[in-house]
């Protein structure tokens, strides 16, 4: 457990649970207005979060929202960071897979020996 009685700044745990790189950039997501600590907006990376509480936040193209399970002294390895947090992200669908090859492009070489023999037939 970390300082204040089972507390941590925001910016500190979201560092540890491994959701930011760095802990300036999660600084910068929660002095933008972009992190809720139980729907409220948390607009100092210095507010404190404890155990039990619900945060929400962006990352990437995606909205997260966890649930803070434990707090951590040091930021570890991904499967110990995976035990800081309850994941409650609703699963969004897949994108569109990328477009399959339609025929279109360069022809392969059997198609070329066969565009080769049209012309010759064609020439004669």
């Amino acid at each position: 457990m970390s300082d204040h009685a089972g507390k941590i700044r925001i910016d500190k745990w979201l560092w540890h649970a491994r959701f930011f790189k760095t802990r300036t950039l999660a600084t910068k997501q929660v002095e933008a207005g972009h992190v809720r600590v139980n729907g409220t907006k948390a607009s100092k990376a210095s507010q404190n979060v404890a155990v039990g509480d619900v945060l929400t936040f962006s990352q990437g193209h995606q909205v997260r929202v966890v649930r803070i399970e434990a707090l951590s002294e040091r930021r570890g390895p991904a499967p110990e960071a995976q035990t800081l947090y309850f994941d409650m992200t609703v699963p969004q669908d897949k994108p569109p897979a990328n477009p399959r090859y339609e025929g279109k492009g360069r022809p392969e070489k059997k198609e070329r020996r066969a565009l080769g023999l049209t012309r010759i037939r064609e020439d004669l």
